[in-house]
C-alpha cells in the first residue's frame, strides 16, 4: 500500500489532522458522506474555514487585497432633512413648500434640506466584509496550528510578506474596510451574491465565487470537498505516520459499523488523551499514540528479579520469538515503552467491567522489524495497567494470560509479497499479526471478539 493508496483511504477524515503537516500532490479524497459531516468533529467548522483559507484562490485573494481595496465602489446617496431655523445643504423647496403646508403654512423657519454623502453599505461591500470576516476570524481561532512550524502554513501564508499579519491589520486599520458595516448572521443574501458576482470589479467577482464555494463546502457538496481535500489536505510527511493514521481511521470505521453509532471525534493534536468516543450499549473510547494516562492506563516494564520462574519481560521475549518463528515459518535467535500504539477501552455496564485491545502499527515488511513489533505489542499487553494494577494477569504462572485472551493485542503491518499464516490459522498465538490490505475483510471480526467479551 504506497502513500497515494493511504491517502485515497482516508477521504474526509484527514480533515482530523492538523499537525506535522504538508500537502500530498495527488487528490485525497476518495469517497464522501457529506451527510454526516457536520456531526463528526467538535470543531468541524474551524477546521473546514482553515482548509478554505489554505486554498490557493483565497491566499491569491489576500495578496492582492490592498491593491484592489483602493477602488472600493461606494454610492452616493440624498439625505433629506426637515429643520427649523439654521439650513444645513441644498434647500429642497419642492418638499419644503410641501412641509410648511401640512404643518404650518406661515412657519418660514421649516426647511427640507438634502446631503449628499457616500455610502459603503452596497451589496458587493456586504459580500467583501463577509468574506474578509472569515478569513479574518479563522486566522484568529486557528492561531496554534497557523503559528506552528509547518510547512503548509509557511509555504501558503508567511512566505509572502508575513500574509496572516497583512491581512490581520488591513481587517482592522483599512478605512474602506471599517466604513462597511458588519453583515448580519443572515447575508449576504443570494441577491447580494449575484450582485457582486456580476460586478465590473475583480474584486467582489472573487470575493462572491469564494463564499460560494466555502457554502458549497459547509453543505457538504461531495465535489468541492474532494477539490478542497486535493488543493490543502494537511497529512503528516512521514509515511509511517500516514500509515498509522490509516488503521487508526479504519478502526473508527468499522467500530461505527458495528456500533451503527457515530463517534465524537477530538481533533488530533498534542496534549489530547482520546480521539473518538461511541456511548451506546458500552462506552468505546480510542487512543493514538498515548496511554490514556487521563483513565488510570499506564505501560510500564518491572526490573528483572533474580529467580528461577521468568519474569513477565523475560516471558514476553520467550513469546515473541515463539510467535515470529510460528509466522515466518523459521527458527529466530534472541534479540534484545511508552506506546505510540491505538489503544480501544471498552467499558460495559451491569456489572462494569473493561476490556482492551492494543494494536502496534509498523509501516514495514521487513522481518526484523516486524519481530520488533510483536515483541513491542506482547510488552505492551503484558505491562498495560489501570491505576497501578495489571491488566492481564497478575503473575507469570498463567502462561498466555498475561497477554490476553488471545484476541486483546493486534499487530498491523505492510503487505507482504509471500503467502503468510491467516487469522484463523493463528487463533492459538497471543496476539493476531494483520497486513493492511486484510483490515477491511478481518478487522471487523477482530473487534467483535474485543466487544462481546
Amino acid at each position: 500500500m504506497n502513500r497515494e493508496d493511504l491517502i485515497d483511504g482516508l477521504t474526509q477524515d484527514i480533515l482530523a489532522y492538523v499537525m506535522n503537516g504538508g500537502f500530498p500532490k495527488r487528490e485525497l479524497a476518495a469517497s464522501i458522506k457529506p451527510e454526516a459531516l457536520d456531526q463528526r468533529f467538535e470543531d468541524y467548522e474551524l477546521l473546514l474555514d482553515l482548509h478554505f483559507i489554505l486554498k490557493p484562490d483565497v491566499v491569491e485573494f489576500v495578496e492582492q487585497l490592498s491593491q484592489r481595496l483602493r477602488n472600493v465602489r461606494t454610492e452616493t446617496k440624498t439625505v433629506a432633512r426637515t429643520q427649523r431655523g439654521g439650513i444645513d445643504g441644498h434647500i429642497n423647496w419642492g418638499s419644503t413648500v410641501k412641509a410648511r403646508y401640512s404643518t404650518n403654512p406661515n412657519d418660514r423657519s421649516l426647511f427640507v434640506t438634502e446631503n449628499r454623502s457616500e455610502d459603503y453599505n452596497i451589496p458587493e461591500n456586504i459580500v467583501l466584509k463577509r468574506l474578509l470576516s472569515v478569513i479574518y476570524t479563522t486566522l484568529r481561532d486557528a492561531d496554534e496550528y497557523l503559528k506552528g512550524n509547518y510547512d503548509w502554513v509557511t509555504d501558503r501564508w508567511q512566505a509572502n510578506t508575513d500574509l496572516i499579519d497583512q491581512v490581520q491589520r488591513t481587517v482592522e486599520r483599512n478605512v474602506h474596510v471599517r466604513r462597511i458595516r458588519d453583515p448580519e448572521t443572515y447575508e449576504p443574501t443570494e441577491r447580494m451574491l449575484t450582485t457582486a458576482a456580476n460586478s465590473r470589479q475583480e474584486i467582489y467577482r472573487d470575493a462572491a465565487t469564494l463564499l460560494r464555494a466555502r457554502q458549497e463546502l459547509f453543505d457538504g457538496n461531495p465535489d468541492a470537498l474532494r477539490t478542497l481535500l486535493s488543493q490543502t489536505a494537511i497529512t503528516p510527511d512521514d509515511q509511517a505516520r500516514l500509515f498509522e493514521l490509516y488503521v487508526l481511521f479504519r478502526f473508527i470505521t468499522t467500530l461505527e459499523d458495528l456500533q451503527d453509532t457515530q463517534p465524537v471525534f477530538q481533533t488530533i493534536k498534542s496534549g489530547r488523551q482520546e480521539v473518538a468516543k461511541i456511548d451506546g450499549e458500552q462506552e468505546i473510547v480510542l487512543y493514538h499514540d498515548t496511554s490514556a494516562s487521563n483513565r488510570g492506563l499506564s505501560f510500564r516494564t518491572e526490573a528483572t528479579p533474580d529467580g528461577r520462574e521468568p519474569t513477565r519481560a523475560e516471558h514476553v521475549q520467550q513469546t515473541a520469538r515463539d510467535v515470529a518463528s510460528t509466522y515466518f515459518e523459521k527458527n529466530f535467535q534472541n534479540h534484545t515503552g511508552r506506546p505510540d500504539v491505538i489503544v480501544l477501552e471498552v467499558k460495559s455496564d451491569e456489572p462494569i467491567t473493561y476490556e482492551y485491545l492494543i494494536a502496534e502499527v509498523k509501516h514495514s515488511t521487513r522481518e526484523e522489524t516486524i519481530r520488533t513489533g510483536i515483541k513491542e505489542t506482547l510488552e505492551y499487553l503484558a505491562f498495560l495497567r489501570i491505576n497501578e494494577d495489571y491488566v492481564f494477569g497478575r503473575d507469570t504462572t498463567g502462561e498466555a494470560d498475561i497477554f490476553g485472551n488471545g484476541w486483546n493485542g493486534l499487530l498491523v503491518v505492510q503487505d507482504l509479497d509471500r503467502e503468510t499464516l491467516s487469522v484463523d490459522a493463528q487463533v492459538d498465538e497471543p496476539i493476531t499479526i494483520l497486513q493492511a490490505g486484510e483490515l477491511s475483510e478481518e478487522l471487523p471480526g477482530i473487534l467483535k471478539n474485543v466487544l462481546n467479551r
